[in-house]
This record gives C-alpha cells, structure tokens and sequence, in this order.
C-alpha cells in the first residue's frame, strides 16, 4: 500500500505484480478494498494498481466544487505519476461511469476498457425519478452510522443467497465511508450523463454483468452495448452487482481471457 500527492490531494493506493499495467476502479460507497480477489489472483501476470478514488478509503476528500470530469483528471495525473503508461482500466459501477469520463478527457490513456456492473452516468443510465430517489437517499445515509443503512444498501448489491463472510466485507466497507467526500461524489454521478461518450469508444472494451443485478439490470447494460460498437458482453449468472466479490472467480477468469484475446 502506498499514497501519492496528485493536485494537493493525498491519494492511496494498493500495487502488486509485475506485468501489463492494470487499474482497478472502485463503486461508490466503497474504496479500493472491494478488489482484494483481483489483487491476489491477477498479480501474477499483471501489474494491479487498485487506488481509493479521492472522498473514499485512505485518500483525502475532494473539495465540495470536485465533478466526474475531475475525478477523471486526478486519475489520469494518477497513472502518470505511477507510470503506468497505457494501463488495461476496470471499472465498476461509479468506477465505471469514471472509465468512461477518463477516455472522453484523455482517449489516449486507457488501453482496453473493462467496464463492469457500469452506468452510462446516473443520468445517462436511469430515469430522472430514480436518479433522484438514489441520491437523496444516499445523501441521507451519509447522516447515519453505517449500521442503520448499510444492511438495506448490500441488499441490492449481491443475490440473495450471498455468503455471511461477502455480507461481512461490505460491512467493513460501509464503516469507511467518507460523509463530505460521498456527497460530492453521488452529486457528480447523479448529474453525469456520458452517452455521447459510447460511439467514440475505439478502444477493446467489454461488458461484465451479473444477470441478477438489480441496480444496473438489462434497461443499464443494453444500451452500453449497443452504443459500443464490437464492444463484448458476458453476462454472469447468479450474481449480483459486485460480481468483483460475489463472482470473483468467474470475473477473474473472464478479465484474463479478454486482456490476452487482445494482446495484454
């Protein structure tokens, strides 16, 4: 584990392995714990930087004015400082939607895109109602001890026949949860609409779903594919939206095929 200064912003980081550099993206409420499975079996052949987006895990929070586009231009100013030149990028969820803010603002950096459980934005990706429901309510949570909100929050995130020990982690994330740095974040994602981004895409990217997410179901995934041209979609059975913990086998084992169908 490490931290790095970018922009007056205390960043941290986890890096194992030796390889093509590889960038993992965190959701939101989460940080760069979430990748633990992906830093141990990846490392192997890859070099695995999982970071703590700023307002998340160790990193500093961002300041109240902080949008996606900035999110974006940290993480680019990130894997530069790391030397990370053309790193294969992962993103879930937020970290997703982050994906796609960095190529808009910097194309020339991500090698492949791996996209995973990913919005087009909240506002490029739900109704106006649900973007609305989802961030008052998570302004809300950010009020409340993790323990008042965090149980209803792993409902929607794993199937429901998820492990006690998957439901534990989520927990231990929860408790992490940054309140000033959350709200700014869930503010930007919630104003985020990148679908103007999709057909510029000329990169190698795949799609990687969980055919029982209820957060990012068919009506999020389908337009990301279609928008994406050759863009490939694996859908993962009997997983939710943290395929990344719930399926992580499956997802490893996916993430490795492609990047080496694509010459990683």
């Amino acid at each position: 584990m490490g931290d790095i200064d970018i922009g007056g912003l205390r960043v941290a980081f986890e890096r194992r392995g030796e390889g093509p550099p590889l960038v993992l993206l965190h959701g939101w409420p989460s940080n760069s714990r979430e990748w633990r499975r992906q830093l141990e079996a990846l490392s192997d052949e890859f070099t695995v930087v999982a970071w703590d987006a700023p307002g998340a895990g160790r990193s500093s929070d961002p300041p109240e004015t902080f949008g996606l586009a900035d999110w974006a231009d940290c993480l680019a100013a990130f894997i530069d400082a790391l030397g990370l030149e053309r790193p294969h990028v992962v993103g879930l969820s937020f970290g997703g939607g982050l994906a796609l803010e960095l190529f808009r603002r910097h194309p020339a950096v991500p090698r492949t895109l791996i996209l995973t459980s990913a919005y087009a934005g909240w506002a490029g990706s739900l109704p106006a109602e649900v973007v609305e429901e989802r961030l008052q309510l998570m302004l809300r949570n950010c009020d409340l001890p993790s323990d008042r909100w965090a149980p209803a929050w792993i409902e929607t995130l794993l199937a429901a026949d998820a492990s006690t020990e998957m439901v534990a982690e989520l927990m231990l994330i929860a408790s992490e949860l940054h309140p000033a740095g959350t709200r700014v974040a869930m503010r930007a994602f919630a104003e985020a609409d990148l679908r103007d981004v999709l057909p510029r895409i000329d990169v190698p990217t795949m799609l990687l779903y969980g055919e029982r997410d209820v957060r990012a179901p068919k009506e999020v995934w389908g337009p990301l594919h279609e928008g994406i041209r050759r863009s490939k979609l694996v859908l993962i059975p009997d997983a939710g939206h943290m395929i990344d913990i719930e399926a992580a086998d499956r997802f490893n084992a996916e993430v490795r095929d492609f990047l080496r169908d694509v010459g990683g």
